[in-house]
């Protein structure tokens, strides 16, 4: 093959490179409402005016409290998880690059010299002659010119899988950011109710010193003064219990952010945090389509695509060519400009006529198209009952907090008029210890409803695709 057929095929084979057997890709629609549910459950949940969008709202700007942003901060930059998750991305834009170089010639270059002396008596020469030789050798390793697609196809789906693998880095983020949140929140609650639980404590202390200075003065009774040794026990039991506790959530803290979080960052209970900012969901559910979750899944879907188009072009022949351009001279200067020059290409063409693993990869890449398109569908599905339920605390947890505010005022006042009837002698103890149970298990629920009112913001925010970046 002379020089001008070589670069005659190479700019053939450039321009039907172009062709590809994957079928076209539309996004299907997705099998979700239009729009969020409605309803009683719902009718808090409408953002305030002015609330920003998720999309729009970087979590720096939604987490207002300086030191849990210090703390994210660390988890960001020492996390394994999320490093492991940069590691991935790192690795499958590694494989994109490989398949995206298939497309092009794989030129080696190699050289030689030779120096050989002959003596005079064996030449028609007075003296010996010493003959220099050089050599460059031009080679091409077996370059499939791409004529239907398939390599192009390969690349397409190793392009998607690398563009999945970001989105992956992206939703592991997210996770990363809304965990070190609802783990700071729940430490800062469980401080709260370890506080409650050594003001019981304290409390019971001095109602149990009370009724024993009745009972050794003979105005209480025996069982009186079992009555109120029982809450005492169990403060001391809820103490230990609420310690353990906001150990194991500092423990928790300290795992996700890599490091030892310094004392200065933690918190001293709800009170102490600035809330996270209120954020709208929007009225339609497209915006689901932002997940990073939702983008991988559907990255996933369009390299199912170029899979079929690869399966599909390995039924057409595969050309291949292979070659070398061999330079020659005596002199050095020579190899920079006239040489001796060999042109060798050899092209080789497979056709397939009977190959029963080409048609089960074929059957193999449709199979998982639709797998992944019912994943892709579910992922949808899911994100959507997430937002749904977060949407659903959001809109009823306010009303929730309230009326347990109220209910903690109540007893509160039992509590004290019961104390008062005892120390008048007008009822038992049996009316305080009921009292007095009662307040300290609504005083903890309080607590819990205002950490889930907390936690439900960040998950709302989290769900709506919000701190990937």
């Amino acid at each position: 093959m002379n020089r001008r057929s070589w670069l005659a095929l190479l700019a053939l084979g450039a321009v039907l490179s172009g062709c590809s057997l994957a079928p076209e890709y539309h996004r299907p629609k997705a099998p979700v409402p239009a729009k969020w549910p409605q309803g009683p459950a719902y009718q808090d949940s409408k953002a305030a005016p002015g609330a920003p969008a998720v999309a729009k709202l970087k979590w720096q700007e939604f987490f207002r409290d300086q030191r849990l942003q210090k703390i994210i901060k660390m988890v960001l930059k020492n996390n394994r998880d999320l490093r492991l998750a940069i590691l991935n991305v790192d690795r499958a834009r590694a494989l994109y690059g490989i398949r995206r170089a298939e497309l092009w010639p794989a030129v080696e270059l190699g050289a030689a010299g030779q120096k050989q002396r002959t003596a005079a008596e064996l030449t028609n020469h007075s003296t010996d002659r010493t003959t220099t030789k050089y050599s460059v050798d031009l080679g091409m390793v077996s370059w499939e010119i791409d004529f239907f697609g398939r390599i192009r196809s390969l690349r397409d789906q190793a392009l998607q899988e690398y563009l999945a693998t970001e989105q992956a880095r992206r939703s592991a983020q997210i996770v990363l950011v809304s965990e070190t949140a609802r783990t700071y929140l729940t430490l800062a609650a469980d401080l709260d109710s370890l506080k409650l639980v050594r003001e019981t404590l304290k409390s019971q202390q001095a109602a149990y010193d009370l009724v024993k200075k009745r009972y050794d003065a003979g105005a209480a009774t025996v069982l009186d003064l079992y009555r109120a040794e029982t809450p005492l026990q169990t403060a001391k039991v809820d103490t230990a219990r609420y310690q353990q506790f906001a150990a194991q959530d500092l423990n928790a803290l300290n795992l996700l952010a890599g490091a030892t979080v310094p004392k200065k960052l933690l918190p001293a209970g709800l009170d102490s945090l600035a809330p996270p900012r209120k954020i709208s969901a929007g009225l339609s559910s497209e915006v689901l389509l932002q997940r990073p979750d939702i983008m991988a899944a559907e990255h996933r879907l369009k390299g199912a695509y170029a899979s079929i188009g690869a399966a599909r072009a390995a039924f057409f022949p595969r050309i291949t060519l292979t070659g070398t351009v061999g330079t020659a001279s005596n002199q050095l200067s020579d190899l920079l400009g006239a040489g001796s020059d060999t042109w060798s290409f050899v092209p080789r063409i497979v056709v397939p006529i009977f190959d029963p693993r080409i048609w089960s990869a074929l059957r193999v890449s449709e199979a998982d198209q639709k797998i992944i398109l019912t994943q892709y569908e579910k992922t949808i599905q899911m994100a959507f009952r997430e937002v749904a339920d977060a949407l659903a605390v959001q809109g009823t947890i306010g009303r929730q907090v309230a009326a347990q505010q109220a209910l903690v005022d109540a007893e509160k006042n039992s509590y004290r008029l019961s104390s008062q009837r005892y120390v008048n002698g007008i009822d038992n103890y049996l009316g305080v210890l009921y009292s007095q149970q009662t307040l300290f298990t609504s005083q903890k629920v309080l607590v819990v409803l205002r950490l889930a009112k907390l936690a439900n913001q960040v998950r709302l925010y989290e769900v709506l695709g919000g701190g990937a970046d």
